[in-house]
């Protein structure tokens, strides 16, 4: 499958496991896991054969996920069925994968990725995945500043470099406004969250300057109980009424 059917396809299995399992799941890393097994490409020039290998295994991404099933319980399981489902459906469906890797047999119905037939089948993976945005607070999401979706940067590009430059792969002409769809809604979605990364950077600096504890030699100006000033104090340090309002400003303005 192209990037479009399996982010369609781990976002609908991921959702619908999160809903199943009664937990909540955190869509930008739903839509990262979906297509990340595919980072082998990465490799393929420095290791041939690699793709749909180890990062497509079943079995290695069972024991990946092992020790965060027995931490996070069922609210791991929305994340592993999205990173499976490329595999275990996505790639079985287009092509052939050796999903019990290290052996190496290879599994798959071996529909070919540049047919009529999945390009329905992405096109419809999308539109199912569209609709369901809209209608849960799913694509609301997107349009507000949280930082988690600051991860739609790396879908981002798995959209952009097929379709712009070919990269793994050319994206038939069929399956370009898809891709392109799902690019605009990541890349409104990443603009929308910086102006936050920025404004909790100054935050959280100013909440490290307002606790440090090195020596600065400071001047303090005093005043009397009618307010004028009478006096001048050296100060080494931060008061602790002084850090504890930079921290409530912090946490009033995160």
């Amino acid at each position: 499958m192209y990037a479009v059917g399996h982010l369609a396809l781990g976002y609908l299995t991921g959702k619908a496991s999160a809903k199943l399992q009664a937990v909540k799941a955190n869509v930008p890393t739903i839509l990262v896991l979906s297509i990340l097994p595919d980072a082998d490409i990465l490799l393929q020039p420095f290791i041939p054969g690699i793709h749909r290998g180890p990062t497509h295994s079943i079995i290695v991404l069972s024991l990946i996920f092992l020790p965060i099933f027995l931490i996070h319980r069922k609210k791991a399981v929305p994340y592993f069925v999205a990173i499976v489902s490329h595999p275990l459906i996505g790639d079985f469906l287009v092509g052939r994968t050796k999903l019990l890797w290290p052996l190496q047999t290879s599994f798959g119905i071996g529909i070919p990725i540049t047919s009529s037939t999945n390009v329905v089948l992405e096109w419809s993976l999308f539109l199912l995945s569209i609709i369901l945005m809209l209608k849960t607070t799913d694509m609301h999401t997107f349009l507000e500043p949280h930082l988690s979706n600051l991860l739609l940067c790396i879908p981002a590009f798995t959209v952009l470099l097929p379709t712009i430059a070919s990269f793994p792969l050319g994206v038939p002409v069929w399956l370009e406004p898809p891709h392109l769809i799902y690019m605009l809604i990541f890349v409104v979605a990443i603009i929308l969250a910086l102006p936050k990364l920025f404004k909790n950077a100054s935050l959280q600096k100013l909440f490290v300057h307002g606790m440090k504890f090195e020596p600065q030699r400071r001047l303090r100006l005093l005043h009397s109980s009618t307010g004028q000033p009478h006096a001048y104090r050296v100060h080494d340090r931060p008061s602790w009424n002084e850090a504890h309002a930079v921290q409530q400003f912090t946490l009033r303005h995160a």
